[in-house]
């Protein structure tokens, strides 16, 4: 691709998480950046991901119930 600021499918995968987490420089910020305005089915995965990392953030705040506990006990032979 002659854009510079332009990447491919498979090296927009590679950068996700990072991308996710804010761990990329400014330069490949923007090149996912302008990959994603570009690729809708990298732009779904991209929206997919935040929305599981939103659900997994709230999930794992929350307490386990009694009898989730119980269950898991049982599970491991403390019971």
């Amino acid at each position: 691709m002659s854009d510079d600021n332009t990447i491919n499918c498979e090296e927009a995968l590679k950068r996700l998480f990072r991308f996710l987490d804010h761990d990329l420089d400014r330069h490949r910020h923007a090149e996912m950046e302008t990959h994603l305005a570009r690729c809708k089915s990298c732009y779904s995965r991209v929206e997919f991901e935040k929305r599981l990392h939103g659900h997994l953030r709230e999930v794992g705040q929350q307490l386990p119930s009694d009898a989730l506990r119980q269950r898991i006990k049982k599970l491991i032979g403390e019971q």
